[in-house]
């Protein structure tokens, strides 16, 4: 551990679990912020990185893919002993409503929408919460709910820190 007792993030790779949880608050939120801030510079760092690599190899991506005859997707570069994996994906966006209107339209000939087409409901849970209760009541047995990840973000108190 370092000065004044407080472990930093490097002789956290030492510690047993116990050992951490025991640390006092104090320093569990120190080595939060530390954990936070290395984190926020590693991301940075490896935006500026990825970024130097798009801008090196984007025109050659885009020749390869143009010489496919591609707009997205993957192609593939030598650069000396190094093959660059360069991918371009799809991303298809529909617009709902109009969607919405074709699956009228198959339905009313006849035939099925789900062999054409996912069909997803969703209920933004706080309109769900604004809903009248009878409302409400009939939608209870269509509604699951799970919870996510708990997280715990220590403030430590500067007025307390000596």
């Amino acid at each position: 551990m370092t000065a004044l007792n407080h472990p930093k993030l490097a002789d956290l790779a030492h510690m047993p679990i116990g050992t951490v949880i025991a640390l006092p608050a104090e320093n569990l939120a120190l080595l939060q912020d530390e954990a936070d801030e290395a984190l926020r510079l590693a991301k940075s760092t490896k935006d500026w990185v990825d970024g130097a690599i798009a801008r090196k190899y984007a025109a050659a991506a885009n020749a390869a893919r143009q010489a496919a005859g591609k707009d997205t997707g993957i192609v593939r570069l030598t650069d000396g002993t190094v093959t660059i994996i360069a991918d371009l994906p799809k991303k298809t966006e529909w617009d709902q409503s109009r969607l919405a209107t074709l699956v009228d339209r198959i339905h009313a000939d006849g035939e099925d929408p789900g062999e054409y087409v996912e069909i997803t409901f969703k209920v933004s849970e706080r309109k769900y919460g604004a809903w009248p209760n009878h409302i409400r009541a009939a939608f209870e047995a269509a509604r699951t709910v799970r919870v996510g990840k708990p997280t715990f973000k220590l403030t430590l108190n500067t007025e307390a820190v000596r």
